[in-house]
């Protein structure tokens, strides 16, 4: 049987990898979630990044449904790489461990493969929830990008992006690792997500997959939760990750040269927004001379004329 544009049709199977760390009071969600996918994982991995909690005690209860390792704690980046060289699905998908999954979430990724198995990646909308589960907003409803593609396709709309789009999409920022499919053999040739970054690896990841792809599928209804709360290391210290966010970004500067201009030019535009809303942090918190020293970088590295409007801003308080 043959797709419209001539491809035969597959049937994607799909590992999902879901890193965990002192994860055991909301592991179970999220691991439920996976299991309850009308179109089922290839395999589920747990990756136990060092926890001291009963994590590992969780995913035993789960038995030979759910894949387990353990391994010494180095970060979520780590754990997810560990979980992709251990896969054997040919495509690639995340959740964290105080995450979850809606019913649809791999369906919708899986048949947009199935109908087009030439999608370099594709990612789609989730929703922000409260500690209480109640919907904050949807991912896609925060960019005019992502509301152009809503409005577009309708909310349970599925599209491609390509070319200019992709850049777009890096700088919306609308989608991330829970709602990021991918094949196997691309995350392994890119390197997976860099080990150095505790901060923005997924952005940066995001960055190296659209600079080497051609065309994205787009899931418009939302296939994911993002559970908002304030025991995260961006929420807990934000001057060190709006530090680390531009340091991040800026370490992509070589591998930016060689990116097609949509790419290159979506870097730009998040190493500015990184500059200046570390330097809105720091006036906000009474450390105007360094407020106004990363005004000036983000001048410098792209200039713009909106930056009179936000030295202004920073001047008077």
């Amino acid at each position: 049987m043959e797709n419209a544009v001539g491809h035969r049709l597959v049937k994607p199977g799909i590992s999902v990898i879901i890193p965990a760390y002192n994860a055991a009071a909301t592991l179970s969600r999220a691991l439920d979630s996976v299991l309850a996918q009308t179109w089922p994982a290839h395999e589920v991995i747990v990756v136990d990044d060092g926890s001291t909690d009963a994590t590992g005690e969780v995913v035993k209860s789960y038995a030979e449904r759910v894949r387990y390792v353990r391994q010494d704690n180095a970060g979520p980046s780590a754990a997810r790489n560990q979980g992709v060289a251990m896969a054997s699905g040919e495509w690639i998908a995340f959740l964290d461990a105080d995450d979850w999954f809606y019913p649809e979430r791999l369906a919708q990724h899986a048949q947009m493969i199935a109908a087009d198995p030439t999608l370099d990646f594709l990612v789609g909308n989730f929703d922000y929830r409260d500690n209480t589960g109640a919907l904050l907003h949807a991912s896609m409803t925060t960019s005019s990008f992502g509301r152009e593609l809503l409005a577009q396709n309708g909310e349970h709309g599925r599209t491609v992006i390509e070319g200019a789009a992709l850049g777009r999409f890096i700088t919306a920022q609308f989608s991330d690792t829970r709602m990021l499919t991918l094949p196997r053999a691309t995350f392994l040739e890119l390197g997976g997500f860099p080990l150095e970054l505790r901060i923005c690896e997924d952005v940066v990841f995001l960055l190296r997959l659209s600079a080497r792809s051609q065309r994205a599928g787009v899931s418009c209804a939302a296939g994911a939760v993002y559970l908002v709360h304030d025991s995260g290391l961006i929420r807990s210290d934000r001057l060190r990750a709006q530090t680390e966010t531009v340091r991040a970004l800026r370490s992509q500067a070589v591998a930016m040269k060689a990116a097609p201009l949509p790419i290159r030019t979506a870097w730009k535009q998040l190493v500015k927004s990184a500059y200046l809303n570390l330097a809105y942090y720091l006036a906000k918190h009474g450390q105007r001379d360094a407020a106004m020293l990363n005004m000036a970088r983000s001048f410098m590295f792209n200039p713009a004329v909106a930056d009179v409007r936000h030295m202004l801003s920073i001047v008077r308080g």
